[in-house]
C-alpha cells in the first residue's frame, strides 16, 4: 500500500509522536480540572518526575489555563484553547495558547510580598508570578495571533544533572 492509498485515521495514526499530548478545549472555566488532570497523568509517565514538581505543573497550568480562558472571553473569541504536552526523557514541557488580546508580562504591576498585610487587597494578578515560580523555565510571548505560555518542570535526574551530583 502506498502512502497516498492510506485513510485519514491510518495518516493520524502514523503522524503520532509519543511523548506528545494535544488538548483543545473550549474557553470555558469547566475544563480546566480536565487539563490539570490530562497534564498530570502525562508527567506521571515519567517515572523519575517527583510529585512536588507534578503538583507544582499542576499549578502553573492551571493559571496559565484560567488566564487563556479569560483572555479568550475578553476578546469574545469562540475558538478552542490548544494544550500541547510534550514529555522528555529529563523533563515535561507544556504550552498553552490562547487567541486573546495578548499582554507584555513585564508590565504585571509587582504584588507586595506575600507575607506582607498589603497582600490581602489583591484577589488576582498573582498567576504569571506563580508560573515563574512554579515552573524551572517559563516563557510567555504575545503576537496579535495570541499568546503562548511555555512551561517546563524538569525531572530529578536533571535537576540532579544541573547540580552537579
Amino acid at each position: 500500500m502506498s502512502p497516498t492509498d492510506r485513510s485519514a485515521d491510518e495518516m493520524a495514526v502514523a503522524d503520532f509522536r509519543p511523548g506528545e499530548i494535544v488538548l483543545e478545549i473550549p474557553a470555558s472555566k469547566e475544563y480546566v480540572s480536565l487539563v490539570r488532570s490530562v497534564v498530570v497523568a502525562a508527567a506521571e509517565i515519567e517515572p523519575d518526575m517527583d510529585n512536588d514538581r507534578i503538583e507544582d505543573l499542576r499549578v502553573a497550568v492551571s493559571e496559565a489555563t484560567t488566564n487563556a480562558i479569560e483572555a479568550h472571553d475578553l476578546r469574545g473569541v469562540r475558538d478552542r484553547i490548544r494544550i500541547q504536552c510534550n514529555l522528555a526523557d529529563d523533563e515535561v514541557a507544556v504550552v498553552v495558547h490562547d487567541q486573546g488580546m495578548g499582554f507584555e508580562p513585564d508590565d504585571v504591576p509587582a504584588l507586595p510580598e506575600p507575607d506582607s498585610p498589603d497582600r490581602l487587597n489583591y484577589e488576582s494578578g498573582l498567576g504569571v508570578h506563580l508560573m515563574r515560580m512554579l515552573a524551572d523555565e517559563s516563557e510567555i510571548s504575545s503576537t496579535e495571533d495570541g499568546t503562548d505560555v511555555r512551561l517546563v518542570v524538569y525531572s530529578a535526574k536533571r535537576r540532579r544533572r544541573d547540580l552537579g551530583r
